[in-house]
This record gives C-alpha cells, structure tokens and sequence, in this order.
C-alpha cells in the first residue's frame, strides 16, 4: 500500500558529503527490491561491493557517476545515478535508480528518471540505458518511461550471475 503524493518533491545532485544518505536508502531498498529475484547471498555480496563508502566515493570521483538524491516533504525518499558510457560520447547510462518502498507508486520514480534525462541531454546525451535483471517487476515501469529492450545479457558478479535486459530510451 503506498501513501498519498507528497506535498513537495526536490531532486539535487548528490555530493561526497551525501554518502550516508545514500546508503541509509540503500539499506532501506535493497532487500525489498531483489529478495524476490536473487539468493540472500548474492543481495549481500553485490550490496557489500556496490554500497560500501569507499566504493561510492569511487563510483562519484572517479567513475564520473553523478548521483541524484531525491527528496519527499523534505525527507530523503530515493536516488538514482547515471554517467557517460566511454565507448560512445551521447550513450549514457542509468546504473541506480531506488525509492523507499513507502514512497513507490507515487509518480516519484518518473520525476527521477526525467531528472536523469534532463541532466544527460543538457550534457549531450542522446540515448539513456539501464539494466534491469529479466525477473524484476520493475521493467513494466521502464517500459512506461519510454526504455524498449534492446538485448539480454548475462553479467558476472563476484561468484554470481546477473540476468538482464539492456533496456535503451531515445531522448529527444
């Protein structure tokens, strides 16, 4: 059951300083999102390599991933990150994009995505892409947005596998 839309919605770029507020949403949306998908393992293991502050602050200062923190009434309520692919200067990526499952089902997803896409287009991105593991309910909300499957790939993590689509979206 989801509550009503907030009042107020603002979306910021994420900075060093927000590391905690990160995983703090991390925490609260990892398990609920994937304990239906993938092995506890794999949710710990790949949560350990992705959620650590040593890997965010890679992933922002070296990695060139911009973070989006959205925020619901003034609480942080989800995030998402996104950067240039290095193959292709107009290719760009959605690694990351999570709402607190109290807050899903309220638009906010969209205003994250349209925040992505705004940030990528002003930076001369002309395709946006994701992953999404083929199980993932969430792939109805992609196709929503405007992703189409574009193909399925089979990714090693660590002793795991990721089955997923490569999901692309044309911005205008």
């Amino acid at each position: 059951m989801t509550s009503a839309a907030p009042a107020s919605v603002t979306i910021r770029p994420a900075t060093l300083e927000d590391i905690p507020t990160i995983i703090e949403l991390a925490e609260a949306t990892w398990e609920p999102t994937y304990r239906f998908i993938i092995s506890r393992e794999q949710i710990e293991y790949m949560y350990r390599v992705i959620y650590t502050p040593v890997s965010l602050q890679r992933q922002i200062a070296e990695e060139g991933h911009t973070f989006l923190l959205l925020y619901a009434d003034g609480h942080p309520a989800g995030y998402a990150s996104f950067s240039r692919q290095p193959t292709h200067e107009a290719l760009y990526k959605l690694h990351k994009i999570y709402l607190l499952p109290s807050h899903q089902g309220q638009g906010l997803g969209h205003h994250l995505i349209q925040a992505v896409e705004e940030a990528t287009s002003q930076l001369g991105g002309h395709t946006l892409e994701l992953n999404v593991n083929r199980y993932n309910p969430a792939i109805a909300f992609y196709e929503r947005q405007g992703f189409q499957r574009h193909q399925e790939v089979d990714i090693p993590i660590g002793p795991y596998w990721m089955h997923d689509y490569v999901m692309r979206k044309e911005l205008r």
